[in-house]
């Protein structure tokens, strides 16, 4: 059979003949016999239908119809002019064709721009509706002693807190500095970070960061329409039984662990809001926490003594985690050590398992070689002043390294690191001549730091401070510990319920510096103003003046709002 069709030709008299062969048993997987006959005539008819295709063929009505119906209509095509600008050819369009081209385009750009900012704007402004709805909770500062309602919301979420590693991080000073920095530090090392830290400073979505940038409006809005519905019901049940809900803090808690988890990242790094033990963030089980330095702060809720406060903020230790301590008050630390003894956990103490070994000021920041467990990193820039910075960086690294495996890192990584972080409203130059200095600092420990800080940092001959405060701070403790590098001082009020008045402030203030050394401009701008003015009077030689800014996280985010900078 080689060589024949697979449906050899035999005549109809061939086909009869073999007829009764057909008759005999089938052999399995073969064609019939007396079907070969038809299949070989299908097989025809499809090769002459193929041979005698022809274009005089007789059109039917239907291809008639659709030839007049793509002659006479929209069929026709697209406008030559769209054709050409989409093939490049702009002849069609005479000898201004440039001209028409870059008009056409720049009226797609406007379109574009106009499209873009009304979503914006519709965005932004649900935002603020969002974040409306959520303040009118119990505020942030009011520590209730249960994590009960966050548990409940997070597991009927499927406890999104779970699905990445986290770091996480309190203590009283310095906290948000060094979240931002362990931050940066893994961002470096290519892995995608969430960040949660609070109070923001300008904008609500500061508080949770995704990669580094603030999370867009778009993904609080969506993050926030899909966690609403379990909030409610959280509320609800416990409206019941013990008549509470959500407090804004838990509520921004859940939103930063549900977004964390949606993105996803592959860690998170969490800062607490006040505290420790009872602070909505301490449902994550981190494999690192770092403590920072303990002092008096939040009296109200945290304690009046140094243990007291300690007590609540080594909650956070966690069984089997290592635990990255900064130098402390040794009543705070025998808290610690006995927190992190009683639950297993390593303690990596500053000064002993790490430390700042140089520093040397730059321009921009100062230059560190840190010590760790692991390694000695050396000439490492951080574009941040004061001395506590490079203490902050140090645990920061401290972390970062425990995070990854406490083996030694590649020292670019930290070196990359360290020179992308940022710690907006603290020790923040915000304008030059005079060089005006925005700080965050609202406690007698952070006062003094940043009086040291800006002593060491900048070369002025006259410095002048802007001051306001809450009314549950130690103001005079505060103001005490600043006198000393202040030449005058103007008290302005800061908004919020919250905020002490300001000719309050100035009866304390005047008893701390004397009558004249003490003005009052409740305009924040005009205090600042003023601040100028009295750093430049009466010298015609214009000394090196600075103004620095300071009292309160809100004060800070204020005075960025109105000279349009963002954090």
């Amino acid at each position: 059979m080689t060589g024949e069709s697979f449906f050899a030709h035999h005549s109809h008299d061939e086909a009869e003949q073999a007829a009764p062969a057909s008759q005999e048993e089938q052999r399995p997987g073969t064609i019939p016999a007396d079907l070969i006959p038809y299949l070989e005539e299908a097989d025809r008819v499809d090769e002459e239908d193929f041979d005698n295709e022809s274009a005089d063929s007789e059109p039917d009505e239907r291809d008639l119809a659709l030839e007049a119906l793509a002659l006479n209509s929209m069929l026709l095509g697209p406008d030559p002019s769209i054709l050409a600008e989409l093939e490049g050819d702009y002849s069609q369009w005479g000898e201004d064709w440039e001209e028409e081209l870059a008009e056409r385009r720049a009226e797609d750009a406007h379109r574009e721009a106009l499209t873009d900012a009304a979503h914006s704007a519709r965005m932004e402004a649900r935002v603020e509706e969002i974040y409306q709805e959520i303040i009118v909770r119990v505020p942030e500062h009011q520590v209730q002693p249960t994590l009960d309602r966050v548990k409940e919301t997070l597991d009927i979420l499927g406890d999104p807190q779970n699905s990445y590693p986290s770091v996480h991080i309190t203590g009283t000073n310095g906290k948000t500095s060094t979240t931002r920095m362990i931050d940066a530090l893994l961002a470096a090392s290519g892995v995608r970070t969430g960040r949660f830290t609070s109070p923001h400073l300008v904008d609500v979505r500061e508080r949770i960061t995704i990669e580094q940038e603030s999370i867009s409006a778009e993904e609080f809005v969506r993050t926030w329409d899909d966690i609403a519905p379990y909030i409610e019901m959280v509320d609800r049940a416990h409206a019941e039984t013990d008549g509470t809900r959500l407090s804004f803090f838990e509520v921004f808690t859940v939103m930063a662990f549900a977004a964390f988890a949606d993105h996803p990242v592959d860690a998170a790094v969490v800062e607490v809001g006040m505290g420790g033990r009872w602070d909505a963030t301490n449902v994550i089980d981190a494999g690192v926490s770092v403590i920072m330095p303990i002092a008096i702060d939040h009296e109200k809720w945290l304690g009046s003594t140094i243990r007291e406060i300690a007590e609540e903020k080594a909650g956070i230790i966690k069984p089997g985690q290592i635990v990255i301590v900064a130098r402390q008050e040794d009543e705070a630390l025998r808290v610690i050590e006995e927190r992190a003894a009683s639950v297993d956990a390593i303690v990596r103490l500053e000064g002993r398992d790490f430390e700042v070994l140089d520093r040397q000021l730059g321009v921009g920041g100062q230059m560190i070689t840190v010590r760790t467990p692991a390694a000695v990193y050396e000439d490492v820039f951080v574009p941040l002043f004061g001395s506590y910075q490079a203490n902050n960086a140090a645990a920061a690294i401290a972390a970062f390294e425990a995070f990854m495996g406490g083996r030694a890192l590649d020292a670019r990584l930290v070196e990359a690191g360290m020179l992308a972080a940022t710690s907006p409203g603290r020790l923040q130059v915000v304008r030059h001549s005079p060089t005006i200095i925005v700080d965050a600092a609202h406690n007698p420990a952070g006062a003094h730091t940043l009086g040291e800080s800006i002593s060491e940092a900048f070369d002025f001959e006259r410095i002048v401070g802007v001051y306001s405060g809450m009314g549950d701070k130690d103001i005079e403790g505060v103001l005490g510990e600043v006198e000393p590098y202040l030449d005058s001082l103007v008290i302005t009020q800061m908004p919020g319920v919250r905020a002490k008045p300001a000719e309050e402030i100035a009866e304390i203030a005047r008893d701390v510096f004397g009558e004249d050394r003490v003005e009052v401009h409740e305009d924040i701008l005009e205090a600042i103003a003023a601040a100028v003015n009295l750093g430049e009077a009466g010298d015609e030689s214009a000394p090196a003046t600075g103004v620095v800014v300071f009292g309160s996280v809100l004060l800070a985010g204020e005075v960025l709002r109105l000279m349009g900078i963002r954090p």
